[in-house]
This record gives C-alpha cells, sequence and structure tokens, in this order.
C-alpha cells in the first residue's frame, strides 16, 4: 500500500529530449499557457475552502454559541498549521509529481471541509457532558482540528504551483508572470466572499460549505487532467536552454551531481540570501497583516469613519495591491542590473510614506487614493521578496521548499503584526501601530541594503566548491 502511495506522488521520469524544433515550440507553447492559466484558476478555487469561514464565523457563533474569543480559536487553528506547513510541504513537493500533488491537495482540503460541518451536525451544543465536558467545548475543539488540519492540506496547494511556474516560466518573464499570477489571490478572496455571502444568506453555512466543498474537489479532478510536471518530463528541454536564457553550464552540472539533501542543506538550510530575504518577508506581512486586519478599526477610532466608508477604503488596498504586484514584476524583469533589490527598496520607501500621509490627512476623498497606495506598495515586496527572489536565490530543484521556507517567515510577521499592533495601540494609541508600521518599513529598507551588499561580496559559486572537491580526489589518487 505504501508502494502504491510513493508511486502516485513520486516525479514521473525524464524522457529522451524531443529534437524536432517545431514539435518543441508548439509543445512548450500548449502546454505552458495551459499549466499557467490552471493553476491561477486552482488557487482562486482553493480559496473557497479557506476564506469561506470568514463570511460563516458570525453565523457559526450565532448558531453554536460561541464567543469571539472561542471564535479566534477557530481561525487561528488553520493560520498556525498553514504557516508550518508551507515549509515542510514544499521539501515534499520539490520530489513530487504536480499532476498528483496539487488535485490531491485540493481535496483533502475539501474533505476537511465536510468534516468540519459534519462534526456540528453530529453534535449539537446544550447540556450534555462528553467525558465531564460540555458538548460545546468537545465540538470547539473538535472543529478547530478539522480546520487546523484544512490548513495543513491547504499549505499543500501553494508548493506544486511554485514548483510549476518555476520550471515552466524562464528567468527574464518569471517576476511578470508570477506577478500576473498573483492576482488570483485577490481574485480567490473576492470571489470567496461574495460567493459565500450568497450561498449562507440562501442556504445557510452548512450547506454553505458542502457546495464550496464540491466546486474544489472538482477542480481537484480537472487538474490531474489539466496538469503535467516539469517541461523534462514530456521531453522538452529545460526552459532556460529553450528560450535562449544565459545558464551556467557547469554549475548546472554541479547542481545534478549533488542529492536533494545537498541541495537542501546548501541552497537552503546554509543560504544567507535565503535566510536575509526571508526575515525582510516577515517585516512585509507585519504591514499587510497590520493594515489589513486593523485598517477598519483604525478608521472607525482615530478618523471618525462609518463603518461603510472604513470598508470602502480597505477594499481600495486590496483591490489595488494587485496592480503593485503586476507593476513590480515588469519593472523588476526589465531591470538592468538585473537585480530585483532595488525595486523593493524603492517600494519599501513608497510605502513608508504613503503610511505616513495616510495617518496625517485630514482630506477624505485622499484617503482612497493613499489607501490604494499602501496596498500597491506592499504587493511588491510581497510578490518578489518571498517568490521571486527566494527562488531565484535557490535552485529550481529545491524551490517549493525556498518558498515555503519564506512563506513560514511570513506568517511569523503574521503573529507579530497582530500581537504587536495589539500592544501598540494599548501602550501609545494608533500613532503608536502606525509608527509600529513604518519602522517596519524601515527595516525593510535595511534588510534589502544588507542583501545587496551582501551579494555583492559574497557570490555563492558552487563550481569552486566542486573543483576544489575535484582537486582533492585528484591529489588523494
Amino acid at each position: 500500500m505504501a508502494n502504491v502511495i510513493l508511486n502516485f506522488f513520486k516525479e514521473p521520469p525524464i524522457k529522451e529530449e524531443i529534437q524536432d524544433k517545431e514539435k518543441i515550440d508548439k509543445m512548450y507553447k500548449h502546454w505552458t499557457w495551459r499549466i499557467f492559466i490552471s493553476v491561477y484558476f486552482a488557487y482562486i478555487v482553493a480559496h473557497f475552502c479557506r476564506k469561506n469561514i470568514a463570511v460563516a464565523l458570525p453565523f457559526i457563533g450565532q448558531d453554536l454559541g460561541y464567543t469571539n474569543t472561542q471564535l479566534g480559536i477557530l481561525g487561528s487553528s488553520l493560520y498556525i498549521t498553514y504557516g508550518v506547513g508551507k515549509f515542510f510541504n514544499g521539501i515534499l513537493a520539490d520530489r513530487s509529481n504536480v499532476r498528483t500533488f496539487l488535485p490531491t491537495a485540493m481535496i483533502l482540503s475539501a474533505i476537511a471541509n465536510v468534516c468540519f460541518v459534519l462534526s456540528a451536525v453530529f453534535i449539537t451544543p446544550g447540556h450534555v457532558s462528553f467525558f465531564g465536558l460540555p458538548s460545546a467545548a468537545i465540538l470547539l475543539w473538535i472543529m478547530a482540528f478539522f480546520w487546523g488540519a484544512n490548513g495543513w492540506f491547504q499549505s499543500m496547494i501553494f508548493p506544486p504551483i511554485a514548483k510549476a511556474l518555476s520550471y515552466w516560466l524562464c528567468k527574464s518573464e518569471r517576476a511578470t508572470k508570477w506577478s500576473i499570477w498573483s492576482t488570483s489571490h485577490q481574485l480567490g478572496v473576492f470571489t470567496t466572499v461574495m460567493l459565500s455571502g450568497i450561498l449562507i444568506c440562501k442556504l445557510g453555512w452548512r450547506l454553505a460549505f458542502g457546495i464550496e466543498a464540491l466546486l474544489v474537489t472538482l477542480m481537484g479532478l480537472f487538474l490531474f487532467w489539466a496538469l503535467r510536471d516539469k517541461p523534462q518530463s514530456l521531453g522538452l528541454p529545460d526552459v532556460d536552454v529553450y528560450k535562449n536564457e544565459p545558464v551556467e553550464e557547469k554549475k548546472e552540472a554541479a547542481i545534478q551531481k549533488m542529492s536533494y539533501f545537498e541541495l537542501f542543506r546548501k541552497y537552503i538550510v546554509c543560504n544567507k540570501i535565503l535566510w536575509l530575504l526571508s526575515i525582510a518577508y516577515a517585516f512585509v506581512y507585519v504591514i499587510r497583516f497590520g493594515t489589513e486586519d486593523w485598517f477598519v478599526k483604525y478608521l472607525m477610532e482615530y478618523k471618525g469613519d462609518t463603518l461603510a466608508i472604513a470598508t470602502a477604503k480597505l477594499s481600495s488596498l486590496a483591490v489595488v495591491g494587485s496592480v503593485g504586484a503586476i507593476a513590480a514584476g515588469w519593472f523588476s524583469d526589465r531591470s538592468k542590473s538585473g537585480s530585483r533589490i532595488p525595486i523593493n527598496i524603492v517600494f519599501f520607501v513608497g510605502l513608508g510614506i504613503s503610511l505616513f500621509l495616510f495617518h496625517i490627512n485630514r482630506i477624505d476623498a485622499f484617503d482612497y487614493i493613499l489607501a490604494a497606495l499602501i496596498g500597491a506598495f506592499t504587493a511588491g515586496p510581497q510578490l518578489l521578496l518571498g517568490g521571486v527572489c527566494a527562488l531565484e536565490a535557490t535552485s529550481k530543484q529545491v524551490a517549493s521548499a525556498a518558498l515555503g521556507f519564506a512563506g513560514m517567515f511570513g506568517y511569523v510577521g503574521a503573529v507579530l503584526s497582530s500581537s504587536g499592533t495589539g500592544f501598540m495601540v494599548d501602550k501609545f494609541g494608533w500613532r503608536g501601530a502606525v509608527c509600529f508600521w513604518i519602522a517596519s518599513a524601515i527595516i525593510g529598507i535595511i534588510m534589502c541594503i544588507i542583501i545587496m551588499a551582501y551579494s555583492s561580496h559574497h557570490k555563492p559559486d558552487i563550481i569552486e566548491i566542486e573543483e576544489k572537491n575535484e582537486e582533492k580526489e585528484t591529489a588523494q589518487l
């Protein structure tokens, strides 16, 4: 049984390379777009089984009689498992078949959603006790368990997508197309909120979860038909070779000789650039979750906005964020220096200035523009630092693990944002919270400068290491 499972997820073998140039062109054009579109819509649909709880929480609380603290336990259970799972599932995805790993993750997430709902069907909060505990408490922890499991399965979805994009997109187009793909997040959140709202109002939250789980399952089955692993599994050459990108042949040859453990140790554990990028990425998430989670409360309490106006300003922040991601990708792909870090510095500077101006601004209409700028300037580093830069600081063979590693740091930043913002508000008021966010942007700038300085003086060269090892072997002979 174990062998059957391993073979199901195992990477397909590399086929003999096709020699017909016309056939290669035709296949690359077909499969690149097919896979890109498939993973784009896959990530949109995946949100149906993750962000649906944001709309359902008020109804779950009312239906089951839970307090806000108890509802918070449900929500946090996903973020904990999701943050840790992104790293560990990244390691698994690097050695797995995209065609089977991603659809399985989607279907398991759907099953976890169904189990989450069924637990509330079979256990009704009341005065009944189980093992000395009230049924409400038992139900809460069972639901938290299934929602935490859902977080783990959801964390399996991005790593194979990252692997697919890294193998099918060449370096010169990677940031631009990756930024276009990243808009699937904003579209996924928007679509889920709209769909969940309609379904819950019409059918209730239990049936809404079931229908959304069905849609995610159908997408998983579709992906099994639509996806393929890396180009070499179809007999195609490496994408950088096909697109005539600069390739360090000796370096690639040396990488091919290394085991996955050696690659993981060198490009993840001992990769100082990746560590620096991940730390900078954590502070991007401090600002991202600080603004997304606290903006409505900030606007209502500090600026006196109504709930409707506050949410409208927040929506401009979220919607325009995708524009910032595309702009960051486009400009970084066309950077003459070949480095994407200066683009991040520009965005961090713009972010800090926008936050400051937003805080001191008293013209209501101008708030919408500044909120949009905050969203755009946040989305740029979010795309580059934890995505494209992290990928290019490593090797494609460990791409999923590298992005999962950076993503784990991002969710450390999310936790820091939640606790840190609340602490600053309690101690220093909303001015303290804004200073906390601006300080995070400044730290991001400092980290980028450190990365640039380190990169210019410590360019890792795997070939030198290999040559030294060969010299030692020769000397021993």
